[in-house]
């Protein structure tokens, strides 16, 4: 999964495919769960564009979004936030989630 910072995501977020954003840090437990299984979600799900922003390293679209709790992912899509997820969920449920985007 590709790594992004805020000056990204703002570029991501108006593309016209749909992009999950896991927004995470690097001493939380639950990301380093969930990460695997996107992971693994990024090459099943094939039109969704997989990334993930260190909120530790940059805060301006965590704090735009109002995010309070990693992991937090958000399914984006010309700048319209389609889904937001936070906490660790199962691979099950989140691509049942995320098939309809796909």
């Amino acid at each position: 999964m590709l790594e992004i910072n805020d000056k990204d995501f703002y570029e991501l977020k108006n593309r016209s495919q749909v992009t999950l954003v896991d927004f995470w840090a690097p001493w939380c437990g639950p990301c380093r769960m969930v990460s695997p299984v996107l992971e693994e979600l990024s090459s099943e799900l094939t039109n969704i564009n997989f990334v993930k922003l260190n909120i530790d390293e940059y805060q301006e679209a965590a704090g735009e979004h109002g995010i309070m709790s990693i992991p937090t992912l958000l399914v984006v899509k010309e700048g319209q936030v389609l889904e937001q997820i936070t906490g660790f969920r199962p691979k099950g449920d989140l691509k049942n989630l995320l098939e309809k985007y796909n």
